[in-house]
């Protein structure tokens, strides 16, 4: 598995013993883990290398596991990524204001380790389904990650790896606009330097491929914008 198919979760907690736990537990399985020690950092991270699932102390210091879901929840670059919450509150009230906040789980602690990698794992299977080997449709279009084939209706489609993580991309989002850049990010990884008109090339590559028996070309070019599915 490449860097871009490997599913990232950004882990912000401030005591380093359980960060380490943690993080070595969701190495293990298979995900790529950034860090964070405190609020700030974590909001540094998202705007430089946006996660797919976030794992958010409630309690650290200057800001708040609440404020950074607060301010995540309420940018549209960032509010569709899952943040589930951990926190030692266990009251039904700070249950409620932590998803009224906005987090899409909420785990108290003390938990289980298996318990928080099944609820990652839940949660990306929303955020980016084709990571944890669910077959994707669209249309007539069906991409099944686990063994790396692509059907338009009854005929089986020849990808190359690049067309089928960028597939994969609009599918897991269809009818969302994806710019150049976060096609780069998504597909290729930030740590690998391509230039933005790699991307052209790749997407007409796919066009050919996705009408290869026939049918029409379901990729959409929005002008100054990028691309979309649908």
């Amino acid at each position: 598995m490449s860097r871009s198919d490997q599913p990232s979760v950004l882990l912000v907690e401030d005591e380093p013993a359980q960060r380490e736990v943690l993080a070595y537990n969701l190495e293990a399985e298979g995900f790529r883990v950034l860090q964070a020690a405190d609020g700030e950092e974590a909001m540094e991270i998202v705007a430089d290398t946006p996660p797919d699932v976030i794992v958010l102390d409630w309690m650290m210091p200057n800001v708040s596991g609440i404020e950074v879901c607060r301010r995540l929840k309420s940018r549209p670059e960032t509010r569709m990524i899952p943040v589930i919450m951990l926190s030692a509150r266990s009251e039904e009230i700070d249950r409620i204001r932590g998803l009224e906040t906005g987090a899409d789980d909420y785990v108290v602690k003390p938990y289980a380790v298996a318990e928080l990698m099944a609820r990652v794992r839940a949660n990306l299977r929303r955020s980016r389904p084709a990571t944890v080997g669910v077959v994707l449709e669209w249309g007539d279009i069906r991409l099944d990650p686990e063994t790396h084939r692509v059907f338009r209706g009854d005929k089986v489609l020849k990808l190359g790896p690049t067309e089928f993580r960028l597939l994969a991309t609009f599918m897991e989002r269809p009818g969302r606009v994806y710019s150049r850049e976060a096609l780069l990010d998504r597909v290729w990884g930030r740590d690998i330097y391509v230039e933005t008109r790699t991307v052209d090339v790749h997407i007409g590559r796919l066009r050919k491929a996705l009408t290869q028996h026939g049918g029409e070309d379901p990729l959409r070019t929005v002008r100054g914008a990028g691309y979309a599915l649908g």
